[in-house]
């Protein structure tokens, strides 16, 4: 972890202390002009926000969901069931995911809406909303399965109905691992690349709308580092992109151990 940290570092800080780019440019400018010495990162960095956040937004309350049914609703057998098919879900490729978002939900997307092309921030969203469930899924289960029946038991003794105790009793017991579930889900939605590359447009511009083309920091990394040459502000741009993808994913793992010990 420290080798790759301080590779990424070493070749992304070159940007700003060799060809001497303002960070304050390359943090907040929408304008990616590398060329012209004005790699701006502002498009690609609101794209990873705002399809990361979208996915949150759906993904995480249905994974949620989805995990209180199997721990508190469900019958065992079904249960017993659905387990490991949701766990299969982890193991299908991310290419998998974006040939489907391809030529499946862009088709229908643009058929539905008269967007142009299908292809953008909600495309990429929905794809990356699926993708996170499993995750979101399997720990919410596991967090909720990991309070203690008394609990339960005691909610119900006084009274208190199924639903009743499942959101006043369970799912604040269970808060720090739901946590867990919901930040991991994050870290897999933005560091996602190749579904996403598929989906979401590639245009450098800033987003319009959920129906209108973009890029993400990981598509850009995708699209440009094989024409890239060494050296240059290209070059040196798409290593402080990864960089900053590398502290995005350390401040999230932190979120995790917090919520953690808070727990403890």
């Amino acid at each position: 972890m420290a080798a790759l940290m301080l590779y990424l570092a070493y070749m992304g800080l070159q940007l700003f202390f060799i060809d001497h780019v303002n960070p304050l440019v390359f943090l907040f400018s929408p304008n990616f002009s590398p060329d012209a010495h004005h790699p701006g990162a502002l498009v690609f960095i609101l794209g990873s926000v705002f399809v990361t956040l979208f996915a949150l937004c759906v993904g995480g309350p249905f994974g949620v969901g989805v995990g209180v049914f199997l721990s508190q609703i469900a019958p065992p057998k079904l249960a017993t069931l659905m387990k490991p098919a949701i766990e299969i879900l982890v193991g299908i490729p991310s290419v998998v995911y974006g040939w489907l978002g391809l030529t499946l939900l862009a088709p229908l997307i643009r058929h539905s809406t008269g967007s142009l092309t299908g292809f953008g921030l909600l495309t990429a969203g929905i794809v990356l909303s699926i993708m996170i469930l499993p995750t979101v899924i399997s720990l919410s289960e596991d967090a909720l399965r990991a309070v203690h029946i008394s609990m339960k038991e005691g909610s119900m003794a006084l009274g208190a109905t199924r639903w009743q105790t499942i959101w006043s009793v369970m799912l604040p017991a269970a808060r720090s691992g739901l946590t867990v579930a919901v930040i991991l889900g994050i870290a897999r939605a933005i560091g996602e690349a190749l579904a996403v590359q598929m989906v979401i447009g590639n245009s450098a511009v800033l987003p319009k709308g959920l129906l209108a083309p973009t890029a993400a920091l990981t598509t850009e990394i995708v699209t440009d580092m094989g024409s890239a040459q060494e050296g240059t502000v290209l070059y040196h741009s798409l290593f402080s992109m990864a960089f900053l993808l590398l502290l995005i994913a350390m401040a999230l793992i932190l979120g995790v151990r917090l919520a953690v010990r808070r727990s403890s």
